[in-house]
């Protein structure tokens, strides 16, 4: 693990996307919450939140944070499902696993619970789109 422990406390904020590309008819089902497997939406949505506190459990040498908010949100786009997380903390080190975490873990529900319907869906764009706090300040994919 990296020594941390010279770092500054500061609030540090971390923002991820990804993408779950699918059929028409698979994003109609997505959105009815009538999926074989139930509400499709606030399950992935949960389960990224559950995710994000898991985080140090998944990835080797990842710090355990305590994380002050999580909030992961889930929107249709003309192809498929956009996933957003945003997680927040305050110590000494940032979030950004922890937003990643969140969108994967959320995609990979959205394809878990969706496959039946359509087994050619892509999780896609998986990434930070921005993060504020700490030595190295705030940056944004712009």
């Amino acid at each position: 693990m990296v020594d941390v422990s010279d770092k500054a406390v500061t609030a540090r904020e971390a923002v991820a996307e990804g993408f779950v590309r699918m059929a028409a008819a698979t994003l109609a089902l997505a959105l009815s919450g009538q999926g074989k497997k139930g509400e499709v939406i606030t399950t992935a949505e949960l389960a990224g939140v559950m995710a994000a506190k898991r985080t140090a459990d998944l990835i080797p040498l990842c710090h355990p944070l305590a994380l002050s908010s999580i909030k992961v949100a889930i929107e249709p786009t003309h192809d498929g499902l956009r996933v957003v997380a945003r997680v927040k903390t305050t110590g000494q080190t940032g979030v950004e696993m922890e937003a990643l975490t969140a969108v994967s873990v959320a995609c990979l529900t959205l394809y878990d619970m969706l496959k039946a319907a359509d087994k050619a869906m892509v999780i896609e764009g998986v990434r930070v789109l921005e993060k504020s706090g700490g030595r190295s300040g705030d940056w944004s994919a712009a």
